[in-house]
Protein backbone atom coordinates (compact mmCIF):
# COMPACT_ATOMS: atom_id res chain seq x y z
CA UNK A 1 0.00 0.00 0.00
CA UNK A 2 2.42 2.42 0.92
CA UNK A 3 4.87 1.80 -2.47
CA UNK A 4 1.30 2.39 -4.03
CA UNK A 5 1.16 5.62 -2.38
CA UNK A 6 4.46 6.30 -3.19
CA UNK A 7 4.42 5.79 -6.60
CA UNK A 8 0.98 7.16 -7.09
CA UNK A 9 3.07 10.79 -5.33
CA UNK A 10 5.75 10.48 -7.75
CA UNK A 11 3.03 10.64 -10.97
CA UNK A 12 1.26 13.49 -9.60
CA UNK A 13 4.91 15.27 -9.49
CA UNK A 14 6.09 14.21 -12.42
CA UNK A 15 2.55 15.89 -14.10
CA UNK A 16 2.83 18.72 -12.83
CA UNK A 17 6.18 19.08 -13.48
CA UNK A 18 5.72 18.56 -17.22
CA UNK A 19 2.30 20.46 -17.48
CA UNK A 20 4.17 23.59 -15.97
CA UNK A 21 5.05 25.67 -19.38
CA UNK A 22 8.95 27.07 -18.63
CA UNK A 23 9.32 30.63 -20.41
CA UNK A 24 10.76 30.83 -23.60
CA UNK A 25 13.80 32.53 -24.47
CA UNK A 26 12.30 35.53 -26.31
CA UNK A 27 9.25 35.88 -23.90
CA UNK A 28 9.05 39.06 -21.80
CA UNK A 29 10.24 38.38 -17.85
CA UNK A 30 7.53 40.52 -15.28
CA UNK A 31 8.92 40.95 -11.77
CA UNK A 32 7.73 41.28 -8.64
CA UNK A 33 7.33 44.48 -7.25
CA UNK A 34 10.67 46.40 -6.27
CA UNK A 35 11.55 49.17 -5.14
CA UNK A 36 13.78 51.50 -7.41
CA UNK A 37 15.09 55.09 -6.98
CA UNK A 38 16.25 57.92 -9.30
CA UNK A 39 15.19 60.84 -11.39
CA UNK A 40 11.55 60.94 -12.31
CA UNK A 41 10.89 62.80 -15.03
CA UNK A 42 7.70 64.55 -16.39
CA UNK A 43 8.62 66.88 -19.51
CA UNK A 44 5.45 67.32 -20.89
CA UNK A 45 1.44 65.72 -20.74
CA UNK A 46 1.59 61.70 -20.49
CA UNK A 47 5.17 61.38 -20.82
CA UNK A 48 7.33 60.00 -17.85
CA UNK A 49 10.76 58.09 -17.44
CA UNK A 50 12.75 57.40 -14.30
CA UNK A 51 15.96 57.30 -14.61
CA UNK A 52 17.87 54.92 -11.64
CA UNK A 53 21.44 52.95 -11.64
CA UNK A 54 20.04 50.28 -13.92
CA UNK A 55 19.23 52.42 -16.39
CA UNK A 56 15.73 54.13 -17.96
CA UNK A 57 12.29 53.43 -17.55
CA UNK A 58 9.40 54.22 -19.42
CA UNK A 59 6.33 55.42 -17.13
CA UNK A 60 4.39 57.08 -19.77
CA UNK A 61 4.32 57.95 -23.58
CA UNK A 62 1.87 60.31 -24.98
CA UNK A 63 -0.43 58.38 -27.27
CA UNK A 64 0.82 55.49 -26.18
CA UNK A 65 1.94 53.11 -23.09
CA UNK A 66 1.02 54.11 -19.83
CA UNK A 67 1.81 52.31 -16.84
CA UNK A 68 -1.19 51.37 -14.09
CA UNK A 69 -0.80 53.29 -11.12
CA UNK A 70 -0.47 56.87 -9.63
CA UNK A 71 2.83 59.14 -9.74
CA UNK A 72 4.34 60.82 -7.15
CA UNK A 73 3.45 63.75 -5.74
CA UNK A 74 5.96 66.74 -4.77
CA UNK A 75 6.39 69.54 -2.61
CA UNK A 76 7.22 72.61 -4.38
CA UNK A 77 11.12 72.26 -3.29
CA UNK A 78 11.49 68.36 -4.37
CA UNK A 79 10.04 69.86 -8.19
CA UNK A 80 12.55 71.50 -10.47
CA UNK A 81 10.16 73.14 -13.22
CA UNK A 82 11.28 73.44 -17.07
CA UNK A 83 7.91 73.82 -18.85
CA UNK A 84 5.41 75.24 -16.91
CA UNK A 85 4.48 72.42 -14.60
CA UNK A 86 6.38 70.01 -15.92
CA UNK A 87 9.64 69.09 -14.94
CA UNK A 88 11.62 66.58 -12.80
CA UNK A 89 12.32 65.65 -8.83
CA UNK A 90 13.87 62.38 -7.21
CA UNK A 91 11.61 60.01 -6.45
CA UNK A 92 11.08 56.21 -5.59
CA UNK A 93 8.43 54.39 -6.81
CA UNK A 94 7.40 50.61 -5.70
CA UNK A 95 6.98 49.16 -8.97
CA UNK A 96 6.33 46.03 -11.04
CA UNK A 97 8.82 46.16 -14.55
CA UNK A 98 9.52 44.29 -17.78
CA UNK A 99 13.15 44.10 -17.80
CA UNK A 100 13.15 43.21 -21.86
CA UNK A 101 11.25 46.56 -22.27
CA UNK A 102 12.45 48.71 -19.64
CA UNK A 103 8.67 49.67 -19.29
CA UNK A 104 7.25 50.01 -15.60
CA UNK A 105 4.14 48.26 -15.75
CA UNK A 106 2.70 49.00 -12.31
CA UNK A 107 2.98 51.81 -9.49
CA UNK A 108 2.48 50.34 -6.50
CA UNK A 109 3.63 53.45 -4.50
CA UNK A 110 5.52 56.21 -5.13
CA UNK A 111 7.20 59.14 -2.72
CA UNK A 112 8.98 62.36 -3.65
CA UNK A 113 12.46 62.48 -2.38
CA UNK A 114 14.78 65.81 -1.43
CA UNK A 115 16.76 66.87 -4.91
CA UNK A 116 19.60 66.56 -3.13
CA UNK A 117 19.34 62.69 -2.58
CA UNK A 118 19.40 61.96 -6.06
CA UNK A 119 22.19 64.92 -6.98
CA UNK A 120 24.92 63.37 -4.56
CA UNK A 121 24.22 60.00 -5.61
CA UNK A 122 27.31 59.12 -8.00
CA UNK A 123 25.21 55.95 -9.99
CA UNK A 124 22.71 58.97 -10.83
CA UNK A 125 24.85 61.62 -12.15
CA UNK A 126 24.92 60.32 -15.56
CA UNK A 127 21.09 61.30 -15.76
CA UNK A 128 21.80 64.73 -14.72
CA UNK A 129 22.38 66.04 -18.41
CA UNK A 130 19.46 64.51 -19.95
CA UNK A 131 17.31 66.49 -17.08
Amino acid sequence: MKRQLAFIGLLLVAAVGFAAKPPLPNEPRFSVFETRCGWFSNPTPANAWLWDREGEWIIGVQGGFQSEGDWPNFKPRQWVRTNGDYGYGCACLQVRVNRQTHQVLEIKSSRGRALGQCRQDPALKKWSRRL
